[in-house]
């Protein structure tokens, strides 16, 4: 049986952080970042936790990497995104010149990674940032499906 490829992964590492985020009843994202095939920092959505706006999965991965590597520039980072990232998300890895995002599910409604915009890639920008969608973009997209259809039925309670 042969290897699984790094992306695999480190995407299964995101999935599972994405999975804690469902168990606290945030949207189930998850993010790793990583460099020399080292993790250098990783988060999950807590904005109902926290109470923030800005703690998206993306947002606390990369700033964790910044305090890890001591630097706010990202060169030689990759970042694992179980869902494709909003502008806000995309705008920062821009931002901190992260070298390359691999995303799982693509975000049609929200994403700023090929969706609805490309922040990514934009030769506007100053930088660039590399970019592979779709690394397991099913598993990723059946965790968000089940966590809504969850939310939108009703509890079943037997007395």
């Amino acid at each position: 049986m042969g290897e699984r490829p790094e992306e695999e992964l480190f995407m299964e590492r995101a999935l599972g952080l994405a999975r804690e985020a469902a168990r606290l009843g945030e949207v189930p994202v998850g993010a790793v970042a990583v460099k020399g095939g080292v993790v250098v920092g990783e988060g999950y959505n807590r904005r109902e936790v926290d109470r923030d706006p800005f703690a998206h999965a993306e947002l606390l991965a990369l700033s964790a990497a910044a305090k890890s590597l001591g630097a706010w520039r990202l060169s030689g980072v990759t970042l694992y995104s179980t869902l494709e990232p909003c502008a806000m998300c995309a705008g920062a890895m821009v931002q901190g010149r992260l070298t390359r995002l691999v995303f799982g599910a693509a975000d049609p409604k929200a994403g700023a990674a090929g969706s609805l915009y490309n922040l990514l890639e934009d030769p506007r920008h100053n930088h660039r940032v590399e970019l592979t969608g779709g690394v397991l973009a099913e598993a990723s997209g059946a965790l968000l499906k089940e966590f809504f259809r969850a939310l939108r039925s009703p509890e079943v309670t037997t007395e």
